[in-house]
This record gives structure tokens, C-alpha cells and sequence, in this order.
């Protein structure tokens, strides 16, 4: 009969919810997240430690990465080889980490791409100075071992980290329902937060961040955030820190040269962003792009402006707004505790918890160098004792059939002490041991009072840990890198600042064909045109200045005369870049300064004036601003210098000329207005224009023309809204006119 398998059964919500949670807590804890004591994770802790099982310290010879990464994975941490050599990448990579723990050779990837390392069998790697730090004191009894995952060998819980290495280096990762994102500090720094916080351990976060001022990245970006949100963080273990890059400009080229990048920013992207400005016609204030970063240089990108006169302040605000070149960063000081759980901590819960683990591991590395020395001490006891009675000694070992016991039994000796007495060598047993035996002794009865001193005296052991720190701060650590000067967000530029102002002019068909030309010498009626189709309207104006089409119903819209075709061209149907209604159709175009004022209207005898600000729109389907009737017309725009002087001419369908000053017009940015002058039955306005003072006026009437001066207009003259005079026989129909 088989044997029957015994199986358990449950229900699947049952199963899968312990599945998951056991999942989510090996993530947190096994994986993503760092801890306070040494700032490592598993995988990171797993190759240090098996690189200095190899002997790979700092003064050692280069070794192939991958005899490291077997090691890992065969010993200590059973996954995916790839896995493990990124991780070991990362730490070898001096623009990830602010102190590298591994030092490579080879090719280990480039700020550029990261990611772009040599595969493990060509490179070569060594631990890095900075790692003795965490190592120098893991045989010296201060850690726990904990066994590896076949439980045939074992490996350490924690490393006795001499520095706090959670803020020195930061990390980050994503865990489940969680997350990390520490940046790195500098190391002086944070050995004088240290110490200060061992003097007195009820300091104010404030004042820890005097010497803590903020993160300190290894690309040597400068720091904007302001003073208060870099303390918050501190506060809370959260926010955002904003870096930007740092740059300086040649006192001979006047090229701007960037030497320093955000964290975690490829200068290939940085140049890839600015060139899609420049081919996309939104930077003209930017010529050429290079990058010569080198080994001596890591980061060196040249942006060559198009003119000395380029304000280069302007222009770098202008590419932190809409590049990388500003990039904020999130904080999330998220971390396992001494009390193995993840949580958020502030700056003084971080250091204060890594200090009582400082204070635990000095602890436990002094206690074991007392054990060794009190051994070393009954050792030597008993081997002064044999040095003194060496005959008697020597005869027991002759002739006694148990010399071990009789040794015991005559000078009262432990196990460990005749033993130590029987496994003597005979050229030891010269006069001159004798006194280095004595000489041992007594150095090591100083010490044991020195340490016992120090483990009675908790002042004297902070007096202890914090030379410690000291010393470590000054053989490791380094001066700032990332300055910290807080400024407001950059602002990018408006395309009338970017613009450099070339003249231009705009033609558009009757068929509504427009495009655009450089200079003002462009004649539009020379141009060549569609069958059928013929010149309507030319603006002159500069590149700088935005576009304003009119349409013969009142609406109003806004082009960019760098984005229309080229005058050598035939150009481009304006509908292909508006949206026009129904039965309407561009009448005049208008460049120009936006203070400028246009007088606008209907051919239904209503107007007002406007800022040409007020006309730009900034959609496709423009924006109404003549309220115009159902079987009315807007009227030309005029352009009026001086509203308080200048006056408006109106010329009507029953032949009358009206003439008022343009100050009785009020100044709206939209509407119907008020009444122009008094229309009776069918008529409307045919033509209009604005008359400075002392200019005389032409009318066009077919092929005839009628001048008049000054003088002749004074009959014409009369109050807003009335009628206005007759015109001369034959000049009636006015199709047009200019002063």
C-alpha cells in the first residue's frame, strides 16, 4: 500500500493574504529598504562582506568582478548574477555615491549612461578606502551572525559601520506600500552633527541642521531649495530638494560652459533637450551645442550663444525652466530602526539611533578586547609560574604518568593555563622570556584598566566615540561639493524675450494665402500668386512681435510669423493654422508693439479703440472682439498715434465724409462701442481712417483720387454720431482711404 501525503487544506484568501504579507515583509526588510545602523541593504552588506573575505581591501590587488559576484551568490545571496553586479556598479560608480565602496577598473559605466558598465568578466574591483569604515571592526566581536541561506556557513547581520553611512551614501528603493529615497551628505558634516548631538543630546533638529545644511550630491550641482523647506525635510523626513547645474562663462568665447550636473542627469539628454529647442525654432539665442567632457573633465558641455550681447543669466534661467538642468529631487527618509521596523525619521532620530548603536558596538568591541586580554593574563600567569619553578615543572612533565593533572593539582592551575605550559616550545624557555613575559604582563594590566575605566564611564566612552569620529571624519571625508544658495524656481523665457527682433513681413491673398518674408523690402505685389488669386494685405513688423489677423465679422487671432512658410513660397491657406467661422474671412493683418492702439468697428456705424495686447488670442478659434450685426462687417483696423489728438474719418454709401476727434471714442477691449455716426436706411460705412493733426487726406474712388488738405477738411468736421457733408460729385463711392 503507498504511503498517502498528508495535505492541508484552506481557504485561498487564507493562503494568499499570508502569501503576500510574508512577500511584503522579505521586500521591506530583506531587500529595499536600507537600515539606520549601517545604511546598507542585504545585497550591498552581502558584497562587502564577501569582498573583504576575498581580501580585497583597498591596498590589494584588482580581482575580476565576477569571482565576487560568484562568491555573493553562492554563499550569501542566492539570486540573479545580473542583480548583484548592478548593485556592486552602483557602489563602484563615484557619480552615484558620494563615497564609493567599491573601487573598479575597467569600464563601469559614465554619467551619461549608467547603465552602459562592462560585463563582469572584463572589469576588475577592490573594496575602497571609505569601506574599511564599515568592516574595520567586524572581527572584533561588535557583530551579530546570523547563518546564510543553506546554513552552512555565516554571515554578518550588520556591519559595525564606524560612520553614519544611511545619510553619507543615501540610497533609494520601492518596497511594498513603501518607499525610499535618501540623498547623500557630506561626511565632515555630519561627524560634527555627531558630536555635537554626544555633548548634548537634547539639541534642536535647528541647530543640527547648522551643521547638516543639506544634502551634498556627488556631481557637485548647487543647492536652490530654500532655507525652510531643506529644514523641513530635516523635520519630517520628507519634501523636495531642487538642484541645479553650475556653470561659469569663457571670458574669451563667451560661451557658456556647464561643469556641473544635477544628480542622476545625463549630459547627452541635456544636449538632446536644448537641440529639440533649436530645431524647433524656440531658441534662437543659442547657436551650436558641444560637449566636451573628458576624464579630466566629467562634465564640460559648451552652449555658444548666437551673439556676445546674449544675456547669459537669461538665457540659463530660460533652460533651468524647460530642461534638466533644474531638477528637484524627492526626500523620503524611510528606514529600518534598531527595533527592526521601517519608519520615516527625522535628522536627530537618524543620528541619535545610529549613535546608541555607535555607543552598543564600541560597547561590545571593548568587552572583547577585555575578554582577550584577562585570557591573555591567566595565560601568562601561568607561564610565569613554570618559568619560576621551570625544574619542578620540567620533572612533573618527565616522570609523572599524568603530567596535565599533576601540573593542576601542584601550582593550581585551570585547564586552559597547563595547557598553555605543556604546549611550550624549549627555546622558549630561555632567561629572556621571562622578562618579556613580565613586560606583556604588565602592558596588559594597563590596558585592562583602561578599558575597564572606559566601560565604567559612559562620559569617557562618548569622549571615546566621538575622537573616533573625528579621526574617521578627517581620513575619509572631504570638503562640500554641492554650494547651497536658495533661489525661486527659474522662470522660462516669453518667445518676445527669446525672439531676436528681424524684421519681417507677412502678405496674405485675397484667397487667404499667407506667408512670410525677411526685411521690409519685400514688394507684395511683385510676389507670384495662385491662378485667380491676387495680393490683399502686407504687415510689417518684427519676429519678436506676435501676429494679429482680423476677420470681417470681429474676431480676432494671434499667429507666430516665425512658424508661417517662406514669401519664396506660395505660402499656406491661413485656415490650415485658424479656425474660421462660417462666412468670415481674414481683412487685415497687424503687427506692432502691444501698448499700441488700433481704432475698430463696424460698417453699421460703431467703434472704439484698443490696445493691441487686448487683440491676441490664444487658441486657434481666436477670440470675438467686434460685436458685429448678422448682415454687418468690421471695418479696417486704423492705427492711431495720439487718441487725444488725431481724428477719425468716415466715409459713408450715400456719399457723405464725417471727421470727429478720436477722443470722443471710448478705449474698450472688446464690444460694440459707441456710435461712429448717424446712418439712415441702407447705408453703411464704405471706408475710414484716422487723421493726425495737420495731415491731409487722399480718397479713392475707382481710378480717381481726391486729395484734401487741412483746410478743405474743416468742412467736414463735425460732432461723433451726426452726419457729416457731402463729398464733390464723382467722388461719392469711396473704396478707400489714406492720410
Amino acid at each position: 500500500m503507498s504511503d498517502v501525503m498528508e495535505t492541508e487544506r484552506q481557504p485561498l484568501r487564507v493562503f494568499a493574504e499570508k502569501a503576500y504579507l510574508d512577500y511584503s515583509m522579505y521586500v521591506v526588510l530583506d531587500r529595499a529598504l536600507p537600515h539606520v545602523t549601517d545604511g546598507l541593504k542585504p545585497v550591498q552588506r552581502r558584497i562587502v562582506y564577501a569582498m573583504s573575505e576575498l581580501g580585497l581591501s583597498s591596498t590589494s590587488k584588482h580581482k575580476k568582478s565576477a569571482r565576487t559576484v560568484g562568491d555573493v551568490i553562492g554563499k550569501f545571496h542566492p539570486h540573479g548574477d545580473t542583480s548583484v553586479y548592478e548593485a556592486m556598479v552602483t557602489m563602484a560608480q563615484p557619480f552615484a555615491y558620494r563615497y564609493p565602496l567599491v573601487d573598479g577598473q575597467g569600464n563601469w559605466g559614465s554619467q551619461d549612461d549608467p547603465k552602459s558598465f562592462a560585463a563582469m568578466r572584463y572589469t576588475e574591483s577592490r573594496l575602497a578606502p571609505y569601506a574599511q569604515s564599515l568592516l574595520a571592526e567586524l572581527d572584533q566581536g561588535t557583530a551579530d551572525w546570523v547563518p546564510n541561506f543553506d546554513g552552512t556557513m555565516n554571515e554578518p547581520k550588520l556591519l559595525p559601520a564606524r560612520m553614519p553611512n544611511v545619510l553619507v551614501n543615501g540610497t533609494m528603493g520601492i518596497a511594498v506600500g513603501m518607499a525610499t529615497d535618501i540623498p547623500p551628505h557630506n561626511l565632515r558634516e555630519l561627524a560634527q552633527a555627531c558630536l555635537h548631538l554626544l555633548k548634548h543630546p537634547n539639541a534642536q533638529i535647528e541647530k543640527l541642521c547648522e551643521f547638516v545644511p543639506g544634502p551634498d550630491y556627488p556631481t557637485g550641482c548647487e543647492i536652490v531649495s530654500e532655507p525652510h523647506d531643506l529644514l523641513k525635510i530635516y523635520q519630517t523626513g520628507n519634501g523636495q530638494v531642487r538642484a541645479r547645474a553650475r556653470w561659469e562663462r569663457d571670458e574669451d568665447t563667451g560661451n557658456i560652459i556647464i561643469i556641473a550636473l544635477p544628480h542622476q542627469v545625463s549630459p547627452a539628454k541635456i544636449l538632446e533637450q536644448i537641440a529639440d529647442q533649436m530645431r524647433a525654432k524656440k531658441l534662437p539665442l543659442v547657436e551650436d551645442l558641444r560637449d566636451e567632457s573628458d576624464h579630466e573633465n566629467p562634465t564640460r558641455l559648451v552652449i555658444i550663444p548666437r551673439s556676445n550681447r546674449v544675456d547669459a543669466e537669461a538665457l540659463m534661467a530660460h533652460l533651468y525652466a524647460t530642461t534638466d538642468l533644474e531638477k528637484s529631487f524627492r526626500v523620503n527618509l524611510n528606514m529600518i530602526g534598531l527595533d527592526g521596523r521601517p519608519k520615516v525619521k527625522n535628522l536627530k532620530e537618524i543620528l541619535t539611533e545610529w549613535l546608541d548603536y555607535r555607543f552598543a558596538t564600541v560597547t561590545r568591541r571593548l568587552n572583547h578586547r577585555l575578554q582577550k586580554v584577562n585570557d591573555r593574563l591567566h595565560i601568562l600567569d601561568a607561564l610565569l609560574i613554570a618559568f619560576l619553578n621551570i625544574d619542578e615543572v620540567i620533572r612533573i612533565i618527565r616522570y609523572e604518568e599524568d603530567p596535565k593533572a599533576e601540573l593542576m593539582r601542584t601550582f593550581a592551575l585551570s585547564e586552559i593555563q597547563t595547557e598553555a605550559i605543556l604546549d611550550l616550545k624549549l627555546r622558549h624557555l630561555q632567561k629572556l622570556e621571562e622578562i618579556k613575559i613580565k613586560g606583556e604582563q604588565a602592558e596588559l594590566a594597563i590596558e585592562r584598566a583602561t578599558l575597564e575605566e572606559l566601560l565604567g564611564d559612559d562620559d569617557k566612552l562618548k569622549k571615546l566615540i566621538g575622537e573616533e569620529i573625528k579621526e574617521d571624519a578627517k581620513k575619509y571625508g572631504d570638503i562640500r561639493r554641492c554650494n547651497i544658495n536658495a533661489k525661486p524656481p527659474a522662470q522660462a523665457l516669453e518667445a518676445a524675450d527669446i525672439t531676436p527682433a528681424e524684421a519681417v513681413t507677412v502678405v496674405l491673398s485675397k484667397a487667404g494665402w499667407i506667408r512670410a518674408g525677411k526685411g521690409h523690402e519685400i514688394d507684395p505685389q511683385s510676389l507670384s500668386y495662385k491662378a485667380g488669386d491676387e495680393f490683399l494685405c502686407a504687415a510689417l513688423g518684427k519676429t519678436n512681435q506676435l501676429l494679429v489677423l482680423l476677420d470681417s465679422k470681429g474676431r480676432c487671432y494671434t499667429l507666430n510669423a516665425r512658424e508661417l512658410p517662406s514669401a519664396r513660397s506660395q505660402g499656406e491657406p491661413v485656415t490650415t493654422k485658424l479656425d474660421l467661422q462660417d462666412g468670415a474671412r481674414i481683412i487685415s493683418m497687424m503687427f506692432g508693439d502691444n501698448s499700441e492702439r488700433y481704432v475698430l468697428g463696424s460698417d453699421e456705424g460703431y467703434g472704439f479703440y484698443v490696445g493691441l495686447g487686448e487683440l491676441q488670442a490664444r487658441n486657434r478659434a481666436g477670440k470675438a472682439v467686434i460685436t458685429v450685426g448678422k448682415d454687418s462687417n468690421a471695418l479696417l483696423p486704423c492705427l492711431t498715434r495720439d487718441p487725444a489728438k488725431d481724428r477719425y474719418a468716415l466715409a459713408t454709401a450715400e456719399g457723405r465724409l464725417l471727421v470727429f476727434p478720436l477722443s470722443e471714442l471710448p478705449e474698450m477691449a472688446k464690444g460694440k462701442g459707441n456710435k461712429l455716426v448717424t446712418l439712415k436706411g441702407e447705408d453703411r460705412i464704405l471706408a475710414a481712417c484716422v487723421v493726425p493733426a495737420g495731415s491731409s487726406l487722399t480718397l479713392l474712388c475707382g481710378k480717381r483720387s481726391l486729395t484734401l488738405k487741412p483746410s478743405d477738411l474743416e468742412g467736414y468736421i463735425g460732432a461723433r454720431a451726426s452726419r457729416g457733408g457731402h463729398l464733390p460729385r464723382g467722388f461719392q463711392r469711396v473704396d478707400s482711404m489714406s492720410v
